[in-house]
């Protein structure tokens, strides 16, 4: 069946602003498959209050990059391919059946083992298949078609009518194919996705997924878990956009790259606030621009202000153009008062942040619609918390979008390799691990929310003292404008020794809280702590009791934890010169049930007044 165009979603308003950048639904559907055709939902253990909320035609059909629309953010020109697909596990080295029906369905993005993809199994090779109209429009006068892949874990071989169009290997980075050599003139085009995901049984980036879960280690997300879509583009094209900030001089510097020769074309970048044009630049295409700001606007989690760029490419033959935003903020390592702090906009910020792992009872690593994407952060925000730590797992775009809009500072960490096997890493593994490093990092350098990177988790995959100074030195080169914790928890655990890399010192202590010091050039953060449990009967994972820092009998009981937790920071952040901490966690996450939330979703387990109170206390004087 070939569904109609869905109408946009054509704005978002966050507090009293009107972003100029929508996380609209657009485009229109591929011909797919109806739930008549095989696929039904599976039962998972758990269910969210999205769950029902998805189905073939309700497969997340947002508009999946709102860092760059093109041609417009109210208006983007795409064609969604989520939705029921064939699949199959296979052998991994068989004769690929293109042309062929396979026999089972799955519900695309949603990753082979939840629930919601109808297969609710693991297999270590699979094949996916649809086939899809294609408008006449996106070829027209030379026009190319894009087809991409929001991240497919861990190795996807693309073929579009029997012909390979990508080979991509990294779960956790987005990538794309011109497929428009491989497209009939006419009719039904295939798309055959075969599939490769190890998962821990191999060196690979995995963070917590595990091929048998169990503490705190998690089910697995194997195949495609993030949106698949086309995009017509023209011969020349806008690949990627970023406005870096500068808080100083009230200017973006925007670079560009391109799909196609951009040499003797030129791009022009309009700046709006509130619909408002406050800056203008141009230039060669392949330059870096600079655009002044008047009355420039600072983003801060308090006041998440965002501006709209515009940007036009144009030459002989060459017409482009697209749409994205960032803030104007700048994060530092900065002496104040005689210690090393960190400050957002060169003023003392405390980083309050929860442990955020970013997995679902019904989807696992794919939440279940949009609105439960959102969910987490504006739990977060409503809390009193300022930041996030967004636990070795890269998240869809969409996710970053609403962190910029709703105003959280986002720790990143890059996803780990296996743990307990650093002596076995080859030179091999070790340099995937940095490509895959280097493209997160490219990935998310438009994201204002983003403030740090973290390299290694407590030695997870690090296989010397010195890779953690190393890979630091490798990401700040590449990203001078954020913050870089070369190794968190590097107290204990896999490589507990520290390699003195990095913008900021991060200890593990449960309960804590943490509490090292700055040095002469590096920040101190408490980048783990508390994790108080409490299971609530009926909202548990089926057999989950893990409760390895403390239990406690009930709700009162955990605000009680949680306060008291909480205030032994407050009272001696000031005296260590602690610059953040990192609470374990917002939601329980399968067997671990020390979460502030459930893990479906469906019950806070604390008082929120008293958990914001202290929160907000935290902040002011973590911030002075």
């Amino acid at each position: 069946m070939t569904r109609a165009p869905r109408a946009p979603r054509l704005g978002l308003t966050v507090g009293a602003t009107v972003v100029a950048v929508a996380l609209a639904v657009g485009g229109c559907t591929g011909t797919q498959p109806s739930e008549a055709d095989g696929w039904r939902r599976g039962a998972p253990p758990l269910t969210t209050p999205w769950t029902d909320e998805v189905g073939p035609g309700d497969a997340l059909p947002e508009y999946p990059r709102p860092q760059l629309a093109r041609p417009t953010a109210a208006d983007p020109d795409w064609l969604d391919l989520n939705g029921v697909w064939q699949y199959e596990a296979w052998d991994g080295s068989g004769a690929i059946p293109f042309g062929t029906d396979l026999p089972g369905t799955i519900l695309v993005p949603y990753p082979e083992e939840s629930a919601l993809s109808g297969v609710q199994e693991h297999a270590d090779h699979a094949l996916y298949r649809t086939t899809v109209e294609v408008p006449d429009r996106y070829v027209a006068d030379g026009g190319r078609v894009r087809l991409h892949f929001g991240a497919v874990s861990h190795e996807a071989t693309v073929y579009v009518n029997g012909r390979q169009v990508a080979q991509h290997a990294g779960g956790y980075d987005a990538f794309s194919a011109d497929i428009t050599p491989a497209l009939r003139a006419t009719g039904t085009q295939e798309i055959v996705v075969a599939v490769d995901s190890p998962v821990d049984a191999a060196a690979v980036p995995v963070g917590k997924q595990r091929l048998e879960p169990g503490g705190i280690f998690y089910t697995a997300s194997s195949g495609i878990w993030q949106t698949v879509w086309l995009e017509p583009v023209p011969p020349v094209s806008i690949a990627t956009l970023v406005a870096t900030p500068d808080v100083d001089t009230s200017t973006f510097t925007t670079t560009a790259t391109f799909h196609g020769d951009a040499a003797g074309a030129r791009l022009a970048i309009d700046a709006y606030a509130d619909g408002v044009k406050v800056a203008t630049a141009s230039g060669p295409a392949a330059s870096a621009l600079t655009l002044t700001v008047r009355e420039p606007r600072l983003w801060t989690p308090d006041d998440p202000f965002l501006y709209t760029f515009t940007a036009t490419l144009s030459g002989p033959g060459v017409h482009d153009a697209v749409e994205t935003y960032a803030g104007l903020r700048e994060i530092a390592v900065e002496n104040v008062g005689g210690k090393q702090r960190i400050t957002l906009n060169h003023v003392p910020t405390f980083l309050l942040a929860t442990l955020d792992q970013g997995f679902w009872p019904d989807g696992i690593y794919t939440a279940p619609t949009d609105d439960a994407l959102r969910f987490d952060i504006e739990k977060t925000k409503d809390l009193g918390f300022n930041a996030i730590r967004k636990h070795v797992k890269v998240e869809p775009a969409r996710w970053y979008a609403w962190a910029d809009r709703l105003g959280v500072l986002v720790w990143q960490d890059i996803p780990s390799m296996p743990n307990g096997r650093n002596d076995t890493l080859t030179p091999g593994d070790q340099q995937g691990f940095r490509a895959e490093t280097t493209r997160i990092v490219d990935q998310l350098r438009g994201v204002t929310s983003v403030i740090g990177w973290v390299t290694f988790n407590e030695g997870w995959g690090q296989w010397s003292v010195q890779a953690a100074s190393d890979l630091a030195a490798q990401v700040k080169a590449q990203d001078p404008s954020r913050l870089v914790d070369a190794a968190s928890g590097v107290n204990c655990c896999d490589v507990p020794t520290d390699s003195g890399g990095g913008d900021v010192v991060d200890w593990h202590v449960y309960q804590g809280p943490a509490l090292p010091s700055p040095g002469t050039r590096r920040a101190a953060v408490d980048g783990e702590h508390g994790g108080l449990s409490l299971p609530v009967d009926g909202h548990a994972w089926p057999g989950a009791d893990l409760n390895p820092y403390g239990a406690v009998p009930d709700r009162d009981a955990l605000t009680a934890g949680y306060v008291a937790n909480t205030t032994a920071m407050l009272r001696s952040a000031a005296a260590y010169g602690i610059s953040g901490s990192v609470y374990t966690q917002i939601t329980d996450v399968e067997t671990e049930q020390n979460g502030l939330l459930t893990y479906d979703r469906r019950v806070v387990k604390v008082d929120e007044d008293a958990v914001r109170a202290v929160n907000r206390q935290t902040i002011a004087a973590g911030s002075r």
